[in-house]
């Protein structure tokens, strides 16, 4: 896995725009709120994502992986290296980090992004 295989996923998604937050995290959005961030010059390369309130528990429990600073409160995974999940987990993950996201956006929001 690169971080140019998980921009591919991310980018595929209604809306979604990207920016650099923090000097060096490649951050993916929709309506104005992070799904994904990339640490794309940390060696190795890590990524942090939101997950369900069931999966939460059971991520942080896997080596290499633990509740994101500051934002693990609200059940964000961080993973230390993006290859310690398959090309199918990663979709699956990005995917629905997305559609938590999106889920929490206003009706207006989320119509104006085609959603």
């Amino acid at each position: 896995m690169t971080i140019e295989d998980i921009e591919t996923f991310c980018d595929s998604f209604p809306g979604v725009t990207k920016d650099i937050k923090w000097e060096d995290h490649l951050c993916f959005n929709v309506g104005g709120k992070m799904f994904v961030v990339t640490s794309p010059d940390a060696v190795p390369p890590s990524a942090t994502f939101k997950v369900t309130d069931e999966e939460f528990e059971e991520m942080i429990a896997r080596d290499g992986f633990s509740a994101a600073a500051y934002i693990g409160k609200y059940k964000w995974v961080k993973v230390d290296d993006i290859n310690l999940l398959s090309k199918k987990e990663w979709e699956h993950y990005a995917r629905q980090s997305y559609n938590l996201i999106t889920s929490k956006l206003p009706t207006k929001v989320r119509a104006g992004l085609g959603l």
